[in-house]
């Protein structure tokens, strides 16, 4: 597959969170593509996940059901955009399997991307926004605090082996 240009961050508009992680590129590719995995890790605990389907494709399905400690469920529906094995995951919330618009309560993009670092990984996490009101929901959301606690504990499940 061919690779996309670089992402042009604009503070502005999309927030970012990135980090050295003392495991490899392929464990944390493998963590974010394999749904068994992705549910171990993905939401801040005691949150879980109750339904994970990554149709690895450009077009295919990013479906994320999370669950609160109560019981109650939040679908998020979403698409895959690119993927490049261990190095790029892209998907948005505005669309759904094959390219189908949608709404979303929280429009945005992922970009996951993994490179080498002499003590892992550098794992940059960029979160792309329509507008600056968008950003900011999703900033005060917590996407910082969330999404850095949910790599904590991915990087805590690769180290127990059950990535």
């Amino acid at each position: 597959m061919e690779k996309t240009k670089d992402i042009a961050v604009n503070p502005e508009l999309d927030l970012v969170l990135e980090r050295i992680l003392p495991v490899t590129r392929q464990q944390v590719f493998k963590a974010w593509t394999t749904p068994s995995s992705f549910k171990n890790w993905f939401c801040p605990r005691p949150w879980t996940v109750s339904e994970a389907i990554q149709e690895l494709h450009p077009g295919g399905a990013f479906i994320t059901t999370m669950q609160s400690p109560e019981g109650q469920s939040f679908p998020n529906d979403g698409c895959v955009l690119e993927v490049i094995e261990n190095e790029k995951l892209v998907f948005t919330s505005t669309m759904t399997r094959g390219f189908r618009p949608i709404q979303s309560h929280l429009p945005f993009t992922a970009v996951i991307k993994l490179e080498d670092h002499p003590q892992g990984t550098k794992y940059t996490a960029i979160a792309i926004h329509q507008d600056a009101a968008g950003r900011k929901t999703h900033s005060e959301m917590g996407f910082e605090q969330g999404w850095g606690m949910v790599i904590d504990q991915m990087v805590e499940e690769i180290k127990k082996g059950t990535i």
